[in-house]
């Protein structure tokens, strides 16, 4: 008995792009429609400006701290920044369903895993 294996999903519509390229392109249309210039975006991000250039060209992924000054200086959130279109949900239910979700994950942690993780967090000021 010969079993027929499931067909392979469609492709995609070409292949994904490196989140450095769509990091680029989004940080550059966003700070073209704030009418700023890459110069007065770095130094609101505490970079460089030939970085926050390398940036803009999708040769670099900055850190997550220079991410999130990238994002404050832009005004968009690290989701849009990152290309993905949607914000966290705002309701209360889904915040304490996704508090409550995040506390039993945590609760599964060993110690190094537990260090990592608020090492990870302290970055988020």
């Amino acid at each position: 008995m010969f079993i027929q294996p499931p067909a392979p999903p469609p492709p995609a519509e070409g292949p994904p792009r490196p989140l450095s390229q769509v990091l680029g392109e989004t940080a550059r249309e966003a700070r073209l429609r704030a009418r700023l210039t890459q110069a007065e975006v770095a130094s609101r991000s505490e970079i460089a400006t030939s970085v926050y250039q390398r940036l803009e060209r999708g040769r670099l992924l900055p850190s997550l701290p220079t991410l999130y000054r990238i994002c404050t200086a832009l005004g968009l959130s690290p989701n849009e920044l990152m290309g993905f279109p949607y914000n966290l949900p705002a309701s209360e239910a889904s915040i304490s369903s996704a508090r409550k979700e995040l506390l039993h994950r945590m609760r599964q942690l060993d110690e190094r895993q537990a260090f990592a993780l608020l090492r990870f967090l302290q970055g988020f000021r």
